[in-house]
């Protein structure tokens, strides 16, 4: 059936397809023989593009055997040596010596085999039962099976590293199987993700590239876009095998680690608090009503110690600070119910308050800033 929604992003298509191409090939692994032929009929492609991320796709169904890896790169010494220098290239860098890599769809072995004498552990995992058979005879260590979820598990997990190679064009839900991937990966695993380089036919006019066999059609940005919205950051995005191939290095994202911030917030409390220590009676105000200082006064307690809030904002003022109920008022009240001490936590606007303060109200009132680096006293 038709789609007409981005298969990585799920916006719609523009409206018109870019290209309409009549009696085309059905699918590149579909060769009639001498008794079929005289059934076959061509096919029409449209080839449409996402008005959300730009990726050029299909929007047709996929060919009936597209889990499966059908490689006729694998007749190519020159091809087979470029394996053997990108691996050990690979290996080398994020040093997978005897770490646990597996290739996703890897056909009968082509490749798992050159990655297996390079002293990692190498696993595969591929659809056809033939091909696994054929892997499983020669020695490798493969799985049938084809990512198509995100929940998917597969045997050996977790893996160190990963690739997928001129593969993720022919699926039908990529986000899918990228995120499955990812959730079989260690924390800090790396991976390859190649595939035909649609900058290069762009470049050259390859008007013929076209085939049902391949849904996606990825230029370097837009491959760097799908890989982003599902679990990888790009260490590198670069053409390879005469600009035939984009290939893609890329790290599993890793959880944002900033703890820190409790530390910091235990400092800058610290910092207060021996601050606010000399002033008795709740006789210091705070200058800012913005959210940093709203969440500064109910992060580190301090309604009971500030007896208001200024702000120069009329439409704040007569409130009362959110879930701290600290009232908020016109700076004048500083001369007609003044404080000891105030402190500045107006951003940008720090140090023209503080100016004002000293200028305006009776010089003899404390005034510090918050900054960047922790309480500022002027």
């Amino acid at each position: 059936m038709p789609i007409d929604r981005c298969r990585v992003c799920n916006h719609t298509f523009f409206k018109e397809p870019l290209l309409r191409y009549e009696n085309m090939p059905r699918a590149a692994q579909f060769l009639p023989d001498a008794e079929s032929f005289e059934r076959d009929t061509g096919v029409d492609l449209e080839i449409y593009q996402c008005s959300g991320c730009g990726l050029v796709q299909l929007n047709t169904d996929p060919v009936s055997y597209y889990k499966k890896v059908i490689r006729a790169a694998a007749f190519s010494e020159e091809m087979k040596d470029f394996r053997r220098s990108q691996f050990g290239s690979f290996i080398q860098k994020f040093s997978l010596k005897s770490k646990k890599v597996l290739e996703v769809g890897c056909g009968s072995g082509e490749f798992l085999s050159i990655m297996q004498r390079l002293g990692v552990k190498a696993y595969g995992l591929e659809h056809s039962e033939e091909s696994v058979r054929q892997c499983v005879k020669n020695g490798l260590k493969v799985s049938k099976g084809f990512v198509e979820s995100s929940n998917a598990r597969l045997n050996h997990a977790p893996f160190d590293a990963f690739y997928i190679l001129n593969f993720l064009e022919h699926l039908p839900d990529p986000k899918a199987t990228l995120k499955g991937i990812g959730n079989n990966l260690t924390d800090d695993a790396v991976g390859i993700v190649e595939v035909p380089n649609f900058d290069m036919i762009l470049r050259n006019n390859l008007f013929s590239e076209f085939i049902g066999d391949h849904l996606l059609y990825f230029t370097k940005g837009t491959l760097s876009t799908t890989l982003r919205q599902n679990g990888f950051e790009i260490i590198d995005c670069t053409e390879v095998w005469q600009d035939y191939i984009i290939s893609a290095v890329v790290k599993k994202r890793e959880k944002l680690n900033i703890s820190h911030f409790y530390a910091y917030q235990r400092k800058l409390k610290d910092e207060i608090e021996e601050y606010l220590h000399p002033f008795k009676d709740k006789k210091v105000a705070i200058w800012g009503a913005g959210h940093q200082a709203l969440a500064i006064i109910s992060l580190l307690n301090l309604a009971d110690r500030i007896k208001y809030v200024v702000d120069s904002a009329t439409f704040k003022q007569g409130k009362y600070t959110p879930a701290t109920h600290v009232p908020i008022v016109s700076p004048d009240i500083l001369e007609s119910d003044p404080v000891d001490a105030v402190v500045v936590m107006a951003a940008s606007y720090s140090g023209e308050i503080a100016k004002i303060i000293r200028q305006k109200f009776d010089r003899n009132i404390k005034v510090s800033i918050l900054r960047d680096f922790g309480l500022e006293v002027v």
